[in-house]
């Protein structure tokens, strides 16, 4: 089982209603979230550790996961609100307000961390769970507790305008990369995370000197690479789609990537050294599909297989 570990939430998307004026319609997201129903629907084994709420919203959110063959069994129930994001598109790119405080996925604490089960064999953590305290404590800890028996995936999705202490969360971000065997960043990622001038070859090679095994760098339009620690690269162009929007686009073309590894049986520590340049190729195909798909329909809605004939 691959156990997605992050935020869920629920995205309000603009929407017009009946009488002209424009409304806001509650869609289940967040980051993680979107790669586990991503995941989940390409028939992998999926998991999903976070807090949820107990509210009408929360209630929402395990109905989707479930509806989407995603277990719900790590997760942390509590009667603390559900967080919102309200979306603002602007020629198809999304950007953010979020309302974040005291709620269950935010509050989660690293004594609340659950003992997995031998069957969970990879960890995927990613986005503003990793920024949020006192949750981004508790995946960092998770992480670092288990990044030696299982393997993890790691994609920051890094919204600077929503960092409030950036050295913490620099330091942070480094000790869950030095655990990582997988890191995907977008070319904007890569920038932030190594400002300064160097070639995004040179970058990729430099976060791998932290210990990462694999850098996966997507370009939107432009495709997406994937770095080795041995100097060795591949990359795939951007499957053609009509844009209706990018809303979590990222994520699952980041369920795409692991599907792919997990098909082929790459996703335990013990052959997580086996993946080559040609497996990586495949697997940023598959991600360069799924997200093909995604962003040709509003919101995170990711394929189910048959949809990709698989």
């Amino acid at each position: 089982m691959i156990l997605c570990c992050g935020e869920a939430l629920i995205d309000m998307i603009p929407t017009p209603t009946g009488a002209g004026a424009e409304g806001f319609v509650p869609h289940s997201g967040g980051a993680i979230f979107n790669t586990a129903i991503g995941l989940g629907r390409l028939g992998v084994p999926t998991g999903f550790l976070s807090g949820l709420s107990t509210d009408l919203f929360g209630q929402q959110l395990v109905s989707d996961l479930a509806a989407s063959h995603v277990s719900a069994d790590y997760a942390v129930r509590s009667d603390l609100p559900t967080t919102l994001a309200f979306v603002r598109l602007s020629g198809g790119q999304a950007s953010y307000t979020f309302y974040d405080e005291n709620t269950a996925g935010r509050m989660l604490e690293p004594e609340q961390l659950p003992h997995l089960s031998p069957d969970v064999t990879a960890l995927y953590f990613g986005g503003i769970s990793l920024i949020s305290e006192p949750c981004a404590e508790f995946y960092a800890a998770l992480a670092l507790r288990d990044g030696a028996q299982r393997v993890i995936m790691l994609d920051p999705n890094i919204r600077p305008g929503f960092i409030r202490d950036e050295a913490r969360y620099r330091a942070r971000l480094d000790r869950m990369m030095v655990g990582a065997d997988i890191l995907k960043v977008s070319d904007e990622d890569l920038d932030w995370i190594l400002p300064g001038s160097g070639t995004t070859e040179d970058k990729a090679m430099s976060i791998t000197e932290k210990g990462v095994r694999i850098v996966i760098v997507t370009r939107g339009s432009a495709g997406a690479s994937a770095h080795f620690t041995d100097g060795r690269a591949v990359s795939v162009p951007a499957q053609k789609a009509v844009v209706v929007d990018t809303v979590g686009a990222g994520d699952t073309f980041n369920s795409g990537v692991l599907a792919h590894l997990s098909r082929a049986g790459f996703l335990s520590k013990a052959r997580i050294k086996d993946i080559g340049p040609a497996d990586m190729e495949d697997a940023l195909a598959l991600g360069a599909r799924v997200a093909a798909v995604t962003v040709a329909r509003a919101g995170a809605n990711p394929p189910w297989a048959q949809e990709l004939n698989l």
